[in-house]
């Protein structure tokens, strides 16, 4: 049988390109597909709000009704998800969609491919 190398596409058939990945399989999350998690997950949370044109550097508290409880919907929904576990003492970290995707990046830097 032959493949492409570099797709892995059987010859005759159309060659898709394969998405990063490292030995263990995972694959890595660029900010842009971080800040969609996050978008869906608030999304989730608070559905009633328009989540469309939250500012990156603008605290979310202040973009959306989000209480105490709605917080920490989001870093359960992040562990529940993603494996993640983020230390209660990190939690000012997530204060923005810029500081969560900043405070993301290395934590899903080697996300599983599900």
């Amino acid at each position: 049988m032959l493949t492409d190398r570099r797709f892995g596409a059987i010859a005759g058939l159309p060659a898709q390109p394969r998405a990063p990945h490292r030995a263990s399989g995972a694959i890595a999350m660029t900010a842009e597909e971080i800040r969609q998690v996050v978008l869906d997950i608030l999304a989730d949370i608070v559905p009633d709000e328009d989540i469309s044109n939250l500012k990156d550097d603008v605290p979310f508290r202040e973009q959306l009704e989000l209480d105490s409880m709605d917080f920490l919907d989001i870093v359960m929904e992040l562990r529940k998800r993603y494996r993640i576990q983020i230390p209660e003492k990190d939690y000012p970290a997530l204060g923005s969609m810029k500081s969560t995707v900043e405070y993301l990046e290395p934590l899903m830097r080697n996300i599983n491919n599900k």
